[in-house]
């Protein structure tokens, strides 16, 4: 009697071949364009995902300054950063942080959705994040990847 068992290869850092997409921020929500982007950045669109191995393509973010919040979150959302010296806590609003540096509402919110560990600083490093409509990766060729509504 012959089984017909398949076996599922696992991939090898040696296998991995990545793309690059570009992604457009305008008019987005934070929540749900980071969401898509983390699944980019992990590799998990891929039919061959494998959790241990870094199979996750690049991603170019394009008019982050034109991200938004759904409602009334632009209010509500406070960005928090301490020294570690004692009364030097920091409080930034939405709107601050966005005016100053839009790259990073967009950057925090993926950061907090890749893996907490070595794995997970890896795969950031293939997030890059524009605030204009303009980036300099031309050479790479990236595809426009259009987000799920």
């Amino acid at each position: 009697m012959e089984t017909t068992a398949k076996i599922t290869k696992s991939l090898r850092k040696e296998d991995v071949t990545r793309s690059w997409f570009v992604v457009d921020a305008a008019d987005k929500t934070v929540g749900r364009l980071s969401t898509q982007v983390a699944i980019l950045l992990r590799g998990k669109h891929k039919p061959n995902f494998t959790p241990h191995v870094d199979n996750g393509d690049y991603v170019i973010i394009i008019n982050a300054e034109k991200i938004k919040f759904q409602g009334k979150r632009a209010e509500q959302v406070e960005y928090f950063r301490h020294s570690m010296y004692p009364g030097n806590a920091k409080i930034e609003s939405f709107k601050d942080v966005i005016q100053r540096k839009p790259a990073f509402v967009i950057e925090h919110a993926v950061k907090g959705m890749l893996p907490k560990t070595k794995l997970g600083k890896q795969m950031i490093k293939k997030l890059k994040i524009y605030a204009g409509p303009e980036h300099n990766h031309i050479a790479q060729q990236p595809k426009v990847y259009e987000l799920p509504n």
